[in-house]
């Protein structure tokens, strides 16, 4: 299978989270299933805003375990996957793997190597990918999640947010990404026109007091009711993304 993987990006407080977990839900809800999500923040918290229990993460597994503790008689490659496979979070429609932090103060590394490795071998199985990114665009210049088929760049309707939205986008095109549409989102929009921004965007997501009473009640945001205001209007443009895959698929 080839799937289609949206990078969701952006500066902090954005909201790349929230999206990706209404997005998930989306392609789940639309039958666009398996959708695998993949939360490439080490500060992992996906898990929280889809309202799954999160047992292990990439940075937590030890370089040592893939040198001396593969059993014998199994191929490095397959030991690895099976790894992977333990630390993914298998729900109705969707799995979830997490990249996390490194123990102790090692750096990130291994943990990079290993969520490439990861995309490389997991992503077969999926019909939609969704990652997650940490602010900023560390994970496509290193290649860490591979080259996707869409970028998704969250921000806020404010000057500031917009500033970093262009920035982000430039960076993507000067990586080699050129080939690979870069589209924006406006969330938290409290106006009536979206049309003073960057550029034109793929979707916008009205302020919504149904999230901040789920961030305040501690419930997972991707369980939104139907008829909420962000969940329709991710629900809108989870139809768009499907459309987008579709026509790659016939091209």
């Amino acid at each position: 299978m080839r799937p289609f993987s949206i990078a969701v990006s952006g500066k902090g407080g954005t909201g790349k989270t929230t999206l990706s977990a209404l997005l998930v839900r989306a392609l789940v809800d639309a039958g666009r299933t398996p959708v695998l999500a993949v939360d490439a923040d080490p500060n992992s918290n996906l898990h929280e805003a889809l309202g799954v229990r999160l047992h292990e993460t990439l940075g937590c597994m030890r370089e040592s375990e893939f040198r001396k503790n593969i059993p014998p008689g199994v191929a490095r490659n397959d030991y690895i996957e099976l790894c992977f496979r333990r630390a993914l979070v298998e729900e109705k429609g969707f799995d979830l793997v997490a990249m996390g932090r490194p123990e102790g103060s090692g750096c990130y590394c291994f943990a990079n190597d290993l969520l490439k490795t990861c995309m490389t071998l997991l992503r077969r199985d999926y019909r939609f990918i969704v990652i997650d990114n940490e602010a900023g665009m560390e994970h496509l210049s290193r290649g860490t999640i591979g080259i996707p088929d869409m970028i998704v760049i969250v921000s806020d309707p404010g000057t500031r947010g917009m500033r970093t939205a262009v920035r982000i986008r430039d960076l993507a095109r000067s990586l080699g990404l050129s080939s690979v549409p870069v589209f924006l989102v406006i969330n938290r929009f409290k106006g009536t026109d979206a049309s003073a921004v960057a550029w034109e965007p793929f979707g916008v997501i009205p302020e919504d007091p149904e999230i901040e009473a789920a961030e305040i009640a501690g419930l997972p945001v991707g369980s939104l009711r139907e008829g909420s205001i962000a969940r329709k209007a991710v629900s809108q443009m989870a139809e768009k993304i499907i459309a987008i895959a579709n026509e790659k698929i016939r091209d």
